[in-house]
């Protein structure tokens, strides 16, 4: 299980360096879904499966493909549509294909290998403790941060949106 959780902390960090120095915010959003991935898998090995599946459902999931609706509404212009197929080529998807290939097979590594190793130290936290933690001290920072991504995406439809020409 060590061996899981170090091998997803390199992937998570080496795709979230990819994530800062990629220019294009297609393949960076690629690379964070990678990065985030990751961290959901370093989650499993340290015994957190909770955390794990809420990394993937809540951020994985749901944030990304809002990043990912955001991106696409913002509507750069003629000039991005031929850099578009650019993006179908499979050379733009083997970084992270095979970042995530990894991370499948460690995946199963995990859950299906033989286990003889130590594992790492931790507490696990239940659905209960979390729900009490989020919704009693932080309830207004959970409440604001759900406000934000929701100004975030009206803004970025409205940068997008072309005015209608009369």
């Amino acid at each position: 299980m060590e061996l899981a959780f170090y091998l997803a902390s390199a992937i998570a960090v080496a795709s979230t360096f990819r994530v800062i120095t990629h220019t294009n915010p297609v393949h960076a959003l690629l690379y964070l879904i990678v990065s985030l991935l990751a961290v959901a898998m370093c989650f499993f090995a340290l015994g957190a499966p909770f955390a794990g599946a809420l990394e993937i459902i809540v951020y994985a999931g749901a944030i990304m493909v809002l990043f990912v609706f955001v991106v696409m509404m913002l509507n750069l212009g003629p000039a991005v549509a031929e850099q578009e197929s650019k993006w179908l080529t499979p050379g733009i998807w083997i970084g992270p294909g095979l970042l995530s290939l990894l991370l499948l097979a460690e995946l199963f590594y995990v859950l299906f290998g033989n286990s003889t190793g130590a594992l790492i130290q931790g507490t696990q936290v239940d659905a209960k403790a979390v729900g009490i933690s989020l919704f009693g001290p932080y309830l207004l920072a959970v409440e604001l941060a759900s406000m934000l991504l929701l100004a975030a995406l009206v803004a970025a439809y409205h940068l997008g949106r072309q005015e209608a020409k009369e």
